[in-house]
């Protein structure tokens, strides 16, 4: 099982970016997959998830409303939208994948990981 996260950068505040990871290895129909963050010194953070179905989402009180998470056709993608990117958004980006039909926000360290992106947002 593989997941790789694409489409980080250097943005200047106010600015876009979009996110994506692809998972291969196994079908993920059935695989909640979120968005998490860490910056430098930090814990890593929920960013933002959607449920195995895709019909669920759920995002950080601090991204809501500026993210959109969201699956591709084949639930073997999911694109993570960043509008109106902040300082404090600066971060590598992680890509999660959890079995089992679940529906929520708590992913852990035996859940599938990609390798992240780097997300830099200047002032």
């Amino acid at each position: 099982v593989q997941l790789v996260e694409s489409g980080g950068g250097l943005v200047q505040a106010g600015g876009s970016l979009s996110l994506s990871c692809a998972a291969s290895g196994r079908q993920f129909s059935d695989y909640a997959m979120g968005w998490f963050r860490q910056a430098t010194g930090k814990e890593r953070k929920f960013v933002a998830s959607t449920s195995w179905r895709g019909d669920n989402t759920y995002y950080a009180d601090s991204v809501k409303g500026r993210f959109t998470i969201s699956r591709g056709h084949a639930k073997n993608t999911v694109y993570l939208q960043m509008n109106n990117l902040k300082p404090e958004d600066t971060a590598i980006y992680y890509c999660a994948a959890r079995p089992g039909y679940y529906n929520g926000r708590d992913f852990g360290e035996d859940d599938f990981w990609g390798q992240g992106t780097q997300v830099t947002v200047s002032s």
